[in-house]
């Protein structure tokens, strides 16, 4: 074992440890005493629901890692990986398409193996804790959508990879960085009005008091709103939620059906002028940026490595290849992608801070931003007391109570 294997065997082990670690301490953070602050929201069998909710996803999540991890250590120590090569290699294929059917059969292979815990989350834990709407029809072809879109968009883009590492000499990374940032934000922008249909409908907001509230606060602040569209999540789920997507003309926020049913209009105002906030405080165009810089440095690391023998001794693997090189890079690229992805969860928190302020300065409507935030975490039982560790492995938003504090905060200087 060289010192690339001992790297990565040892991030692997690390990762799923600290996952460990911070889920025993989540579920002893678990408190059974309701917080004062959602007395009259949550009743006391639902708060009890809530917390077996967080308890059956963490010990799934901790079954699901087992499982993962066992089968990576498995398969890499087997020799899973020249086996395969050794396969591929045969059919004789060029070097692109052998690389797109090597990375394209491991993918296959990780999305068979995962598919039995898919279907057990759907349709167990989901429906036994009532927000399962999918149907096996409606899940099979989410299936059969995701993979089609995957060849569609993945494979020219990993083809286009292949090549310029094949033949572009050393300036390949660079290129791969041009053509991956330019295809990603094509992607982006096309997104809303392509992509995102394929697997819900929307529709725009019926003319009446909530379109008439909407689009007077967004005129309010500037904001060049057109219409906001109404996606049926209820199509698979009964949990709410509203999300920002797209940029220039084909920017888009959408309210969820679920969403629009539980809240009032004043609260769907104060959700809506969240979403916003992230646009005028340029949370999305921040992203993007830190996105693609971090996708140049990914390439630029990539093509140090790509062809690196220990790197293929590490995985048992005879002959040195791009498209192996990818996969094996993208393993000892781990720690690094581990540590960055904990400092961007702190700024997604520190952003959904920002968001909130906004929405709270904008609309005057503290106490309904609040009320919309319980029943959110209410509706879709979230934990109240998730442990700070915890939190800061995995949130991508503050605890909901920390963000009622900081609220209130806002609302005192009024």
């Amino acid at each position: 074992m060289n010192i690339y294997a001992i790297i990565i065997l040892t991030t692997l082990l690390l990762d799923f440890i600290l996952g460990i670690i911070s889920d025993l301490l989540n579920l002893k953070a678990l408190d059974p005493k309701l917080p004062e602050e959602f007395e009259g929201h949550y009743d006391a069998e639902k708060y009890e629901k809530s917390q077996r909710y967080t308890r059956v996803n963490t010990r799934f999540g901790f079954v699901t890692g087992s499982f993962d991890i066992l089968v990576t250590l498995v398969f890499w120590f087997a020799g899973g990986f020249q086996y395969l090569d050794s396969i591929v290699r045969g059919w004789g294929r060029h070097a692109i398409w052998t690389g797109l059917l090597y990375i394209g059969i491991l993918v296959l292979l990780k999305t068979v193996i995962s598919l039995p815990f898919s279907i057990y989350s759907t349709f167990v834990i989901e429906e036994k804790f009532g927000f399962n709407r999918t149907t096996v029809k409606t899940f099979i072809l989410d299936l059969v959508k995701g993979l089609f879109l995957g060849l569609l968009i993945g494979g020219p883009l990993l083809a286009g990879v292949l090549a310029f590492f094949l033949y572009a000499g050393n300036l390949a990374w660079l290129y791969c960085w041009i053509v991956v940032t330019v295809f990603t934000l094509f992607i982006q922008y096309i997104a809303p009005t392509w992509i995102l249909p394929l697997f819900n409908k929307f529709k725009p907001v019926e003319d009446g008091d909530l379109k008439d509230s909407i689009m007077h606060y967004a005129a309010s602040v500037k904001y060049p709103l057109k219409e906001v569209m109404i996606m049926d999540g209820s199509k698979r789920s009964s949990k709410s939620n509203a999300f920002f997507t797209g940029f220039g003309k084909n920017k888009r926020i959408a309210l969820f059906d679920t969403l629009v049913e539980k809240h009032s209009i004043g609260e769907l105002v104060t959700v809506l002028a969240h979403e916003i906030g992230h646009y005028k405080k340029k949370h999305v165009l921040k992203g993007m940026i830190i996105s693609i810089i971090h996708s140049g440095i990914l390439f630029f690391m990539l093509s140090l490595f790509i062809s690196n023998r220990g790197l293929f001794e590490a995985f048992y693997v005879k002959e040195v290849s791009v498209y192996a090189g990818l996969v094996f890079f993208g393993m000892l690229y781990a720690p690094i992608e581990m540590i960055l992805s904990i400092f961007m969860q702190v700024f997604s928190r520190r952003h959904e801070y920002e968001a909130d302020r906004f929405a709270v300065e904008t609309t005057k409507q503290p106490e309904t931003f609040i009320d919309a935030l319980k029943k959110l975490v209410v509706h879709n039982l979230g934990n109240l007391t998730p442990h700070p560790f915890y939190v800061f492995l995995n949130y991508s938003h503050p605890p909901v109570l920390k963000r009622i504090r900081a609220i209130r905060e806002v609302k005192s200087k009024f």
